[in-house]
């Protein structure tokens, strides 16, 4: 047509075009993925630590509700901190509705890290019994799943025999007539919980307490242990 020209980019521009086409994606896509890679793998990284810092050592127990875990913990003189989290199943950095609704295989649990020359594993295990019902099944007070079992995650061979000794005691001892479900099993990368739930009594005092009182955890402890029962 008259008066109209048509216009041809020359190399130069089309490959100058392109290559901001071409970061424009990288930025869109590529990068970002990139990114969530490596974030998934840092997550997985940390989910899978179960060793301590020089000087200190971990412990991992299973007990129900890991809000109630968290407090005769913190109180025992030696442990340095405790963690709520996920272990034992098969899904890496599993969420708390992926792990309630079932199927990862996750029991909820807590990590603690202590000071082994201010408090023994045997001293933690203590502990650890007499916060627990170690009779039920897949079940811990108002709970119930297997995502709520009671149990001990040992990270060595010393820690393996001494649970399984603290086990055998308690099942000779003739004080009790039904027999400890608890279970003892190898250690597997433990997964931190999200945020909102660490410290939660200390975070939500008032909801913790209701909680933990509508979910009889104390009644069924003296039950259980008499006068040797956890504390909250």
């Amino acid at each position: 047509m008259a008066g109209l020209s048509t216009y041809i980019p020359d190399k130069a521009t089309r490959r100058g075009t392109e290559k901001k086409k071409g970061a424009r994606i990288l930025k869109r896509y590529v990068f970002p993925f990139t990114l969530a890679l490596i974030a998934f793998a840092s997550i997985g990284s940390a989910g899978a630590q179960t060793s301590g810092k020089e000087g200190t050592a971990v412990a991992i127990f299973a007990g129900g509700c890991f809000w109630c875990m968290e407090p005769p913990f913190d109180k025992t003189e030696g442990v340095i901190s405790t963690t709520s989290g996920y272990t034992g199943g098969t899904t890496a950095n599993p969420s708390y509705e992926e792990v309630s609704a079932g199927g990862t295989g996750h029991i909820e649990s807590v990590k603690i890290v202590y000071d082994p020359s201010k408090v023994s594993y045997e001293e933690l295990l203590h502990v650890f019994w007499r916060n627990i019902d170690p009779f039920r099944k897949n079940a811990q007070f108002c709970d119930t799943g297997s995502q709520y079992s009671s149990a001990i995650f040992y990270l060595n061979e010393e820690q393996r025999e001494l649970a399984e000794r603290s086990k055998a005691e308690l099942e000779d001892s003739d004080r009790f007539s039904q027999p400890i479900v608890t279970g003892i099993f190898a250690a597997a990368p433990f997964y931190p919980a999200e945020k909102y739930h660490q410290d939660y009594y200390t975070k939500n005092p008032n909801r913790y307490t209701f909680y933990r009182w509508s979910c009889g955890r104390d009644e069924r402890l003296e039950q259980v242990w008499g006068d040797e029962a956890g504390g909250h």
